[in-house]
């Protein structure tokens, strides 16, 4: 289907973005195909159906949020990834990507990472957020379980009592956010909720997010734009892999509640704009652990690599920032040890898919599959599909583009030039992107693994490609990217 211009709505409606943690295509159509995704299809069938919607890399939902709600890629909106290292503070920085770093790293500073700083620090404010140019104009936005929910409105984020005792964080924290919101227990709008206690994850899983959703529609308090994050299926595929359909059919339980909260499944269509999506797509992970687990530690044991625990001392020369199927390597003295010497060792592992690293505007790209070394910049005589203009030198097997008259299309790299550029200037630091091959997974010290289920992070378009469904506008994005999104919703609401 061509995508249409932004269409004017005949009416008002209000838009209610469901984000689904690894929503997939395959499985999806697996699930509709055999009757076991009713609603799913019940959407499908009253919109339209894209199923190839590039998300940004890397492919980590804190990454993915911020994108989603400022419209531009981390080295605008400054959210690196779920792991990266702080070159003015020399630590690094965790969003929770398992128990076991974020106490190695110290739990205190961790969660104040996770509650404060992410979105009240972290977050770049040179671009706004969906919910700060909607207050601006004077329209009503709610954010329910979000990751990134940064707003215009004084919030307090309620600490619970056994987090509060083991950390040092006091038990309200006052942060911004939209004029609605919920975040697990910590906040909420439907006093009857329940109480969600940490072995229900504090009220971040679908069933909390249903609730508080069902809640304004049936106090009629749904405002302009809500968006709503369903965090389960994450789990779900990592475990099962990339083919699991147990979350998704779990999630079309839940999307039939929403939509019997309604007079009726008409009335739920005709008053809103529905937009349901994915956020990342998941890789499969191999079955035998030492095949499939590339250690880093291992590969670069010629190094002195950061200890998690001791953090950095005088003899380290390495940080390691790893994103499951993507990893920052840092080189913390770039002038004894060159970023291209350590690009070489990776280079030694055929697990390795890219390996990068930037030298002014140009970034230099090798492989672990490849010989040969690609270099490119924004500006020049290539342009992509989405109007990128692009200066190419070397070999451009490398990311897997096609050019024909000096036009470039994208093969299983999908955006992958303007998404790789991005995380080179997504923080201070010299340091080399790396992501792994479908089927290999990059840890360190403390990761968590996925052997024989799935895994993300990486550019690969495995790792990349969601599906979108919309219902209630003839209307898309101008590109089917998460990017693009913010653009589209902002343009639809009246």
């Amino acid at each position: 289907m061509a995508l249409s211009n932004y269409a004017a709505e005949e009416i008002k409606k209000r838009v209610i973005l469901l984000l689904i943690d690894s929503l997939m295509t395959t499985p999806l159509q697996n699930a509709v195909r055999r009757g076991q995704a009713k609603t799913f299809q019940y959407f499908m069938e009253n919109g339209h159906f894209y199923p190839d919607v590039v998300s940004p890399f890397p492919t980590m939902s804190v990454n993915v949020d911020s994108t989603l709600l400022t419209g531009v890629y981390c080295d605008k909106h400054k959210i690196p990834g779920l792991v990266w290292y702080h070159q003015d503070e020399k630590r690094l920085i965790n969003y929770g990507s398992h128990i076991r770093e974020l106490m190695k790293l110290g739990l205190n500073q961790s969660m104040n990472d996770i509650l404060y700083n992410l979105n009240n620090v972290h977050l770049g404010n040179k671009f706004k957020t969906i919910h700060e140019e909607l207050a601006m104009t004077d329209k009503k936005s709610a954010s329910i379980n979000t990751l990134i929910y940064r707003g215009s409105t004084n919030q307090s984020l309620k600490i619970p009592r056994l987090l509060s005792w083991l950390t040092v964080i006091p038990r309200e924290i006052e942060v911004k956010a939209p004029f609605l919101f919920s975040h697990g227990a910590l906040h909420k709008m439907n006093p009857f909720n329940g109480t969600h206690h940490f072995w229900r994850k504090y009220g971040f899983h679908n069933t909390f997010s249903v609730k508080e959703l069902t809640y304004l529609i049936q106090e009629d308090r749904l405002p302009d734009f809500s968006i709503v994050y369903f965090p389960d299926g994450d789990k779900s595929v990592h475990k099962n892999g990339p083919l699991d359909t147990k979350a998704i059919i779990k999630a079309d339980q839940k999307l039939a509640m929403i939509l019997d909260s309604f007079p009726s499944r008409e009335d739920a269509l005709k008053g809103n704009i529905w937009v349901i999506m994915g956020d990342n797509g998941q890789a499969r992970i191999g079955a035998d652990r030492n095949e499939a687990l590339i250690d880093l530690r291992e590969v670069l044991n010629e190094y002195k690599i950061v200890k998690l625990r001791k953090g950095v001392t005088p003899n380290d020369q390495i940080v390691l920032g790893v994103n499951e199927r993507m990893a920052f390597v840092y080189s913390l003295d770039a002038n004894r040890l060159a970023l291209n010497q350590i690009a070489k060792t990776l280079q030694k592992d055929r697990r390795i898919d890219l390996i990068g690293w930037k030298e002014g505007e140009d970034i230099h790209v090798i492989s672990g599959e490849q010989d040969g070394k690609l270099i490119f910049h924004p500006g020049g005589e290539y342009i992509d599909e989405y109007g990128q203009t692009w200066s190419l030198e070397g070999k451009i097997e490398i990311l897997d583009l096609q050019i024909k008259d000096k036009r470039i299309s994208f093969g299983n790299f999908p955006d992958g030039l303007s998404r790789f550029y991005s995380s080179f200037f997504s923080h201070k630091g010299d340091y080399l992107v790396i992501t792994a091959k479908p089927g290999y997974e990059l840890i360190g010290e403390g990761s968590p693994t996925h052997v024989g289920g799935a895994s993300h992070g990486a550019l690969h378009k495995d790792d990349s490609l969601v599906p979108m469904i919309v219902t209630g506008t003839d209307s898309a994005p101008k590109h089917l990217r998460i990017k693009d999104v913010k653009e589209w919703v902002l343009s639809i609401i009246k």
